[in-house]
């Protein structure tokens, strides 16, 4: 992985731990978490200047939602943080 998709994973990793803090009632139990995590990456992390724009909010939130799936099915090596950078990266991000 490239310094890019370090960083993102890292931002990925900082939403997933900041929710759980929020969400501690309920032991990180947020059936619309891709929406938090959403809000959170857009309006409160750098997120939008490492991907080079800030991408529509439903969009992102749709890509959050497409790659748990795809991650909870495919089980690929690694973090869900780096494959999660990476895709959002290739989808959402500007050379």
């Amino acid at each position: 992985m490239g310094e890019r998709e370090d960083k993102v994973a890292e931002l990925l990793h900082e939403a997933g731990e900041t929710h759980h803090v929020v969400y501690r009632i309920v032991d990180g139990d947020d059936p619309d978490w891709a929406s938090w995590y959403s809000e959170w990456l857009l309006n409160l992390s750098e997120l939008p200047t490492l991907l080079g724009a800030k991408p529509v909010r439903s969009e992102l939130t749709y890509m959050l939602v497409r790659l748990d799936k795809e991650f909870t099915e495919k089980r690929p090596a690694g973090t869900w943080e780096d494959y999660y950078a990476a895709e959002l990266i290739g989808h959402l991000g500007s050379s």
